[in-house]
């Protein structure tokens, strides 16, 4: 069975393809990236694929997922709209036609605008997992404190319960076995002297 021999024009454009992604190299090492399956980690490696409406689809539906924070959305909104705008930026350096009758100084120049519009989608994300993360501790802080509100409620109850029955049971039953003890006292002297 022969391998299919490749065609000229396939040869052409692969070299092409290696070139330009050499050209747009971004320099970031993928742990930059974040946890894998996290959104940072997903949307930059699709960013770096050349798969743009992947991106910006899953940016959109990061943003419509419902939330089990309230104002999750409201303060991530700017943020994922800045990051579309940006992976456009970002689609429209690479995609530059015409890139190769460029001057050097001209393609230096749109190449270190790639990045900066990377690094700064980077940072755009981090953001967002940030705030995502101290949405989730102030949660867990919430949670916190009505634990320990409870737990203080429970232990003034028992506090009231244990003094209420020291003051309306023990107090009462220690006055009148201190009052008979003092009555027998009493009359245990008065038998003693004579009265």
């Amino acid at each position: 069975m022969a391998l299919p021999v490749p065609k000229e024009g396939n040869a052409v454009a692969e070299t092409k393809k290696q070139e330009e992604t050499a050209f747009f190299d971004v320099g970031v090492d993928k742990a930059d990236f974040g946890k894998p399956d996290s959104i940072r980690y997903n949307i930059l490696t699709w960013v770096l694929d050349e798969r743009y409406d992947r991106a910006i689809e899953e940016l959109k539906d990061f943003l419509e997922k419902p939330s089990e924070y309230p104002n999750f959305k409201s303060k991530v909104t700017r943020y994922i709209h800045h990051s579309v705008d940006l992976i456009y930026a970002i689609k429209a350096k690479r995609s530059f036609p015409g890139i190769n009758s460029l001057t050097r100084a001209k393609q230096q120049e749109l190449r270190e605008k790639f990045k900066e519009h990377f690094r700064e989608l980077q940072y755009v994300l981090k953001i967002v997992e940030k705030i995502q993360g101290d949405l989730r501790v102030q949660d867990v802080r919430s949670t916190i404190y009505v634990v320990k509100a409870m737990w203080f409620a429970v232990l003034g109850i028992i506090i009231l319960a244990f003094w209420m029955d020291i003051v309306h049971g023990l107090a009462k039953t220690s006055f009148l076995v201190f009052d008979d003890g003092f009555g027998k006292l009493a009359n245990w002297l008065a038998e003693s002297i004579g009265f």
